[in-house]
This record gives C-alpha cells, structure tokens and sequence, in this order.
C-alpha cells in the first residue's frame, strides 16, 4: 500500500519518544528531523516539507501537555493534525447541480486510469448515493477507448453514451440531453489524454467545458508517478480550472508524495481516490482518516462504511452479538470469510486498523479455492468441533482431511487463518470506542483534563 514506507519511518521516530517522561526543544527537534527525512524520501515537495515541519515544530516545542496523553502522544498528536490540515483538513464531496443532471467532467493524462476510474465513480455514485450515472464516451483519439468505457460500464451494469469517432463537444451536449430525457441525473464525461500536456489538449477540453459548463471537473491523477502528479495537477487547474483530484493506484508502490503535496501546491482537493484494480475500489477521500492510516492508527471509520455496505443490516446485526463473545465458532468464520470476500482482500481489511494486525495478514487473500477447501474442511466437522476447535487433537484433524480429500496440512493451515481472524475480531470490537483516538499508540484523545508543559 502507498504511505508503508513513510509510516514505518515515522513510527521508527516517534518510538524514540515513548520512553521518555518529559521531552526537551531538542528531542523534539531531533523527531522532526527524522520526519524531514521521511517526507522528502516520500517525494513530498521540498517546500510543503518544509512548511510542515516548521508547523509542526513550533506547536510542538512549549506546547501545553493534555493530562490524558504522555509527552510522545502529544507530539504525535500534533503531527496528526499537521497531515490532516495538510491534506485539507476534511472530505471535499462533489458539487451537485440544482437542475439534474450533474456535469462531471473527467480529465487527465493517458495512463492515470481515467476511463477504469470513471466507470468506478459513477459505480460509486449509484450505489452509495442512489444516483443514475450516464457514462460519456468523449475519448475520440485513443485505440479502443470507448470500447474500453463500454466494457466497463456493462460490468457495473450502467449505461454508456457514444457517437463513435465524431467531435467531442458535440458528442458531450448530445449526452447531456439523453440524460435529461432518460433521466440520468449525473453524466460523467471521460475525456482525451494525452501523454503530455499540450496546447491541442487543453483547446479541446475548454472548448468542452465552454459548451457544457460542468458541475464538476475532476483531474485523475496516477499516485505513483510522484511529483509528476502534483506537476500535472498544478498545470491542468493553471489552463482548465479543476476543481478536484481523483488520486488512483494508492494500493501500488507509491511513496505518497502525491497525496500529500497536491493540496497544498494547488489549493485543489483531492476528492476520490483508487485503492485497487476491482471496479468498486474506490473510495471518498478523508484527509483525517489518511493521516491516522500514515501514522499507523487505523482507519476504522471506513473499515465500517465498507462493511455497511457490503453487509446487510440484518447480517450487521449478526456479526455485531458475534463480536461481543470476542470468539468466533468454525461456522462463524466460514459465514464471515464469505461476507469479507465481497470487501476485498484480508490485507485491505486489516490495514484499516490500529496495531500490527495489518503485518500478520500482509498479502491474505480469500480467493475462490481456498473458499472452497474451508468449506470443505470445516463442513467435514461435528457440529461440536466447529463450536470448540481447540478439541481437534492429530487423530480428528486426520479424520476430517480424509472426510474432505484434503491433507491434515491444510485443516492446520485453516485453523491458523480462523486464529488469525479471531485476533482481527478482537481487534474491531476493542477499538470501537477509540475511532478518534490513538489506536495502536497507546492511548485515546478522550478525557481531557488538567495541561502540563511539554519541555
């Protein structure tokens, strides 16, 4: 995931605090340097860095001590809020027309995941939001776009407006009056790319946004490339004006310096951001929720909405007494191993949550093959050894491997992945009472009483 290296160097900072009662100007000062460091090697801008730091430095030295937290959590605290302000402080939503449909235009460079993401935008829209997307088809230049949009948009089952291979702005006021005649009451438009900016570009999209005059114009950005991507932003809203920022691949090798340097070199929001390669794989951007992920606190908040939205309420009922015994039975495990394949994989999951949860289950995954052999196992039980594993002596576990045509290797392998999944039980139900707190760093941000001076 983007941010792991930068999380573990700031985690490796601030470890360096927590043993101390009472931190002096130059401990502080000794931390922030450590952060510097792993924000430039994050490819933040030189700039923001040091903007940040200086932010961060002078709340931090002097500053009053909250009664409920030790010297370490306070400084951590304050870098907390530093990030979040840093990435704009809360979720920017789109801006919705009075007089359906809303106009979202969707710009960017080729190979930024414009025309996936679209698709996975307006997916997002109708589901969360009960909206009727309409896709737009405006990419006339590149091999195979609009079948590309067409491919996309009949996986998610939403419709796709195309005229072939004629102009753009008249294929984008074409779209717009089907949408007010079928009542689509959102039309995403997925434009042109190119490799590079250039002149051709940039005429074509504001002779678009001249004809149509859209709600929105998102840039979709590709969170790997780095600097590139503030680069480009910067260079899209200076010619076109954006009004937000789709940040994609956040789930690749990305150092995170995109995220982090956008808004502050722009003034533009980032509003959505890719988390995988699946269609549904993407979410709305929380810079508070960011920050506490970069930091290693958790992001329990929208570990919840995607389970709420996976998960009937009836079943969210279910999983909730489940998580109150602390302990789920093999049966349980099999029922919550469905659910939790229709929210991706176990890694995604785990890395929503404070502690070292995420690092146990690094790269988990519940394809359907392993699905089936656990079912297959654990359906070759008693009902009583479901709902007491800790039975399953050599001579039971040989029996259920020849029950299943499996070998006792993989029952072993299945009760260390339901062990695994008891921890991550556990885990969700003691943090429920933290969301806004410290998580994994030992403590919440509740009770705030009596301040003492941090020197």
């Amino acid at each position: 995931m983007a941010f792991e290296g930068l999380s573990e160097k700031l985690n490796a900072a601030f470890k360096k605090l927590r043993g101390k009662g009472r931190l002096s100007e130059n401990d502080v000062r000794e931390a922030m340097r450590e952060v510097r460091l792993a924000l430039l090697e994050a490819d933040v801008s030189y700039k923001v860095v040091k903007d940040f730091v200086a932010a961060a430095t002078e709340r931090c030295v002097g500053s009053d001590v909250l009664d409920s937290l030790t010297p370490a959590q306070q400084v951590i605290k304050i870098v907390n809020e530093e990030l979040t302000t840093l990435m704009g402080g809360t979720n920017a939503k789109l801006a919705m027309a009075s007089h359906p449909p809303t106009v979202v235009m969707m710009v960017g460079l080729q190979g930024a995941g414009k025309t996936t993401n679209c698709a996975k935008l307006a997916g997002l829209m109708r589901k969360t939001y009960g909206k009727r997307p309409l896709l737009v088809a405006c990419d006339v230049y590149r091999p195979a776009a609009i079948e590309q949009l067409k491919v996309v948009g009949a996986q998610l089952e939403l419709p796709v407006f195309e005229m072939g291979q004629s102009d753009p702005v008249e294929i984008a006021k074409a779209a717009i009056r089907h949408a007010k005649d079928y009542g689509n009451d959102i039309v995403f438009l997925d434009t042109a790319g190119r490799l590079h900016i250039d002149e051709v570009l940039m005429d074509e999209l504001k002779n678009i946004k001249a004809a149509v005059h859209p709600n929105e114009i998102l840039l979709v950005v590709d969170a790997m490339t780095g600097q590139d991507a503030v680069n480009a932003a910067s260079a899209f809203d200076e010619a076109l004006g954006i009004d937000g920022v789709v940040l994609t691949k956040l789930d690749g090798d990305a150092r995170g310096g995109a995220a982090l340097s956008i808004k502050a070199t722009t003034g533009k929001p980032i509003k959505f951001a890719g988390t995988g390669e699946k269609l549904d794989m993407i979410e709305p951007f929380h810079p508070d929720r960011m920050a506490s992920r970069i930091l290693g606190m958790g992001d329990v908040l929208s570990l919840i909405e995607k389970a709420e939205q996976t998960i009937d309420q009836k079943k969210a009922a279910e999983l909730d007494r489940k998580l109150k015994k602390s302990r789920l039975s093999l049966s349980d495990f099999l029922d919550e191993m469905r659910e939790m394949k229709k929210m991706g994989d176990l890694s995604q999951i785990a890395s929503m949550l404070p502690g070292g949860v995420g690092k146990q289950l690094e790269g988990a995954e519940l394809d359907p093959k392993v699905l089936s052999h656990s079912e297959a196992i654990i359906l070759s039980m008693t009902p009583y050894e479901r709902e007491n594993p800790n039975v399953l002596n050599a001579s039971r576990k040989r029996r259920i491997a020849a029950g299943c045509g499996l070998e006792v290797s993989d029952v072993n392998k299945l009760l260390k992945q339901y062990d695994m999944m008891n921890q991550l039980a556990k885990q969700m139900y003691k943090n429920r009472g933290k969301l806004g707190g410290l998580g994994g760093f030992g403590g919440g941000l509740r009770g705030f009483g009596r301040k003492k001076r941090l020197r």
